[in-house]
């Protein structure tokens, strides 16, 4: 065990590099899936075909495809036409892309969610499509999406791994190094998953936080003390959390 930890100490350094390479990657592509998630999911809903066919097809093509194989393409066909891009702007464009599409659901799901009276309210009042989206419709199907989209961020951060076969020295890399210098896979394998696990915990108290200030501005929100509960939001029955 000690020589584990001696090895251990040894690709500290790396390691920590690694968990700022995974957190780039993650954050990065985050808030590229995010855009195209809130783009794409309210393109998917316009009343005109071409602009809902082309969302559609944009959705169906990225979560059809396998995210490994988007990344290959990504890194290793588009030089070949003369767009070369870093491996970690790949990465990030891959799961942005990947996760995107799949995050596009969720938003037009939650849109649809949305009370039919509260878009017949917002018609009524003269408002603008754009006004009548965003300060009626939005921050309520926002409330309702928070929950799947936090899961695609953990998701997304587990998907990160896969930027180590374009040699990204994220904590997969340095993790498998890990492993080649102590043979032990339990221990080196097992560092990598409690490091996912604090950052995706990390991602699961933000959510918690988004969740409940986004309910606590529509009135319905539990106390902010929830946050640091698995499951604090509350289903709207006394005493009861879903």
């Amino acid at each position: 065990m000690s020589e584990n930890l001696d090895a251990l100490a040894t690709v500290w350094p790396r390691l920590v590099d690694g968990i700022f390479v995974t957190l780039q990657l993650t954050v990065g592509g985050s808030l590229l899936a995010f855009v195209l998630a809130a783009v794409l999911g309210i393109a998917a809903r316009h009343p005109h075909v071409v602009v809902r066919g082309a969302a559609r097809t944009f959705i169906e093509f990225f979560r059809g495809t396998s995210l490994l194989v988007q990344l290959f393409w990504f890194f290793y066909v588009l030089p070949l036409f003369g767009i070369e891009l870093s491996s970690l702007f790949t990465g990030i464009l891959a799961l942005g892309l990947n996760y995107g599409a799949y995050g596009a659901e969720v938003v037009r799901g939650a849109l649809n969610s949305v009370p039919k009276g509260q878009w017949e309210a917002s018609i009524a009042l003269s408002l603008s499509p754009m006004r009548r989206l965003f300060r009626i419709v939005w921050p309520q199907a926002w409330a309702i999406m928070i929950p799947s989209l936090s899961n695609l961020g953990i998701m997304l951060l587990k998907g990160s791994a896969v930027a180590y076969v374009i040699l990204m020295h994220d904590i997969t890399f340095v993790t498998n190094q890990l492993r080649q210098m102590t043979n032990d896979t339990f221990f080196s394998y097992g560092v990598g998953m409690v490091i996912y696990f604090l950052i995706a915990y990390v991602l699961v108290l933000i959510a918690n936080f988004a969740e409940i200030h986004a309910k606590n501005k529509l009135g319905t929100g539990p106390p902010l003390r929830d946050v640091f509960r698995p499951r604090a939001i509350r289903t709207g029955q006394p005493g009861a959390v879903n």
